[in-house]
Parts: structure tokens; C-alpha cells; sequence
């Protein structure tokens, strides 16, 4: 049977973890993760129907992130696309 990755808690605990033999550990947990390095120091507020607000939280949830997440992603896609 694989493993899973345990929940840790400190820097040492993953240390520990990362110490071992890990060729029994069950690969098909992790999912993608993109990191955001650029501050987000603006804010913006705007009115959508209820409908798109659900469309938009089930989206997010389906991959897993939060759904102000995924809006910034979509917005950030759009723009380089068109750019």
C-alpha cells in the first residue's frame, strides 16, 4: 500500500519526513501549485449576477483553490493571451 503524505507541522517534522525512504509514497496526491510572487497591493470591487459568482466558486473549488484565486488567474490569463 502507498503512503501519504502526513500533515507537519514545523520545519522539522518535514525534515524528518524528507529523511526517509520515500519510494512507497503515493505520487497521485499532489496536484499542481503555482506560486505568486508578485505583491498584491491593489483591490478591486465589482457587482456580478449570483449565477457567475456560483459558476465561478464551483470552478475554483473543483481545482481546489480559493475562488479569489482563480478570478486573479483567469484575469491574468485573459491579459497575456490578448497581449
Amino acid at each position: 500500500m502507498k503512503k501519504r503524505v502526513p500533515q507537519l507541522k514545523t520545519d522539522e517534522q518535514a525534515e524528518e519526513f524528507l529523511g526517509q525512504d520515500l519510494s512507497e509514497l503515493d505520487f497521485a496526491q499532489f496536484r499542481p501549485v503555482r506560486f505568486e510572487f508578485e505583491k498584491k497591493d491593489e483591490q478591486i470591487n465589482m457587482r456580478v449576477p449570483q449565477s457567475l459568482l456560483n459558476a465561478v466558486r464551483k470552478c475554483a473549488r473543483e481545482r481546489g483553490i480559493p475562488y479569489t484565486r482563480y478570478i486573479r488567474e483567469t484575469l491574468e490569463r485573459a491579459v497575456t493571451q490578448a497581449g
